[in-house]
């Protein structure tokens, strides 16, 4: 088979004037239709093999690249998919932020990040989504029935990230069962005393684990459980650390919702308090996060599986964007306990 021959002087022209070529350019050269060159860069989009690789060679000639913008204006698609996450969220979410835009980028789809200072702050965020046209929107925000009600009004596909509403898809780690199993490792190694480092009161993770941890000791008949709240930062769990020896004393055990904050217990507790890590004080944390893992640290704690979290989180929008009539669904992912030597632990009984 003949190679594809394409118009040499009309791509010197295009060259020698130092504008920007167009698909127009690449139609005429190659001597396609328009129509032709716009499939050859459309994902799927069907189109013989002989001419997909003379457009190509046209386009790479006269350094065409194709327009976002104008591929937007056909396809009625923008590509754009916005995320809406904390800055004051847990250390792993820049593990999630990384594993998102990379299964995103995979599917020729780019990431618009929005960043709330609170939770509570969402309705701000809103309006600058509806004004960006996005194709849809991942959140992992807390959303009240009237946010999720909004998406539907607007036609914009929404699917929750560790978060949970009736009315929408949702991906999130059981963070209920993880603590539960926490709590029921340090009981069985015999800890009584226990104090915890919570999140902030508008965070639907950190209340979620704090309400199943506080849940599992009344269970094991351990109630009056002192508490200080933090922000999941490092500094809010070393404070934690301090308020909770000066209004109790001596504790067993603390649990910290989110590793970066049981991080700066352990910190307080070792170099402020002289206490010793495990053997005066255990701590646990959760998320499995990266640094909880470093060798001072060592971190009990339970894993969330980001990367088929993000997974499915990609896939239920993808399906959603293509298809609107996709029902909600709700996927629950266990997480994995992680025995570290921050804490004396035992296997429950049966």
């Amino acid at each position: 088979m003949p190679k594809p021959q394409t118009n040499k002087k009309s791509t010197s022209t295009i060259m020698e004037q130092g504008r920007r070529p167009t698909s127009y350019d690449v139609a005429r050269i190659a001597g396609v239709s328009q129509s032709a060159v716009s499939r050859c860069f459309a994902p799927n989009a069907s189109i013989g093999a002989a001419k997909r690789e003379l457009i190509l060679k046209v386009a790479a000639e006269i350094g065409y690249r194709p327009n976002a913008l104008a591929q937007a204006l056909i396809s009625k698609r923008t590509n754009i998919v916005a995320l809406i996450i904390s800055a004051r969220t847990n250390l792993y979410y820049p593990e999630v932020l990384a594993e998102l835009s990379a299964r995103l980028n995979e599917r020729d789809m780019r990431v618009l990040l929005f960043s709330l200072s609170e939770e509570s702050e969402v309705d701000g965020v809103l309006d600058q989504i509806w004004r960006h046209s996005v194709d849809g929107v991942i959140s992992a925000a807390r959303l009240s029935a009237a946010q999720v009600a909004q998406f539907a009004e607007h036609r914009v596909p929404l699917v929750l990230y560790n978060r949970v509403a009736s009315a929408a898809p949702s991906v999130r780690c059981d963070s209920v069962s993880g603590e539960r199993g926490l709590v029921e490792h340090l009981l069985a190694a015999g800890h009584r005393r226990f104090g915890l480092i919570s999140g902030p009161a508008d965070s639907y993770v950190g209340e979620e684990r704090r309400t199943a941890a506080l849940a599992a000791l009344a269970q094991a008949g351990v109630g009056d459980v002192p508490e200080s709240r933090g922000d999941f930062s490092y500094d809010s769990g070393h404070r934690a650390m301090h308020a909770l020896h000066q209004a109790v004393g001596a504790l067993d055990a603390v649990i910290a919702v989110s590793d970066l904050m049981a991080i700066g217990a352990m910190d307080a507790a070792r170099r402020d308090l002289g206490l010793s890590i495990p053997g005066d004080l255990s701590v646990v944390g959760f998320d499995g996060a990266g640094p909880a893992r470093w060798g001072s640290y060592d971190l009990t704690s339970v894993r969330q599986p980001v990367r088929r979290m993000t997974d499915a989180a990609v896939s239920m929008l993808v399906e959603r964007i293509e298809d609107a009539t996709a029902p909600a669904e709700q996927r629950l992912f266990t997480g994995e306990l992680l025995t570290g030597s921050s804490a004396r632990i035992a296997m429950p009984e049966m």
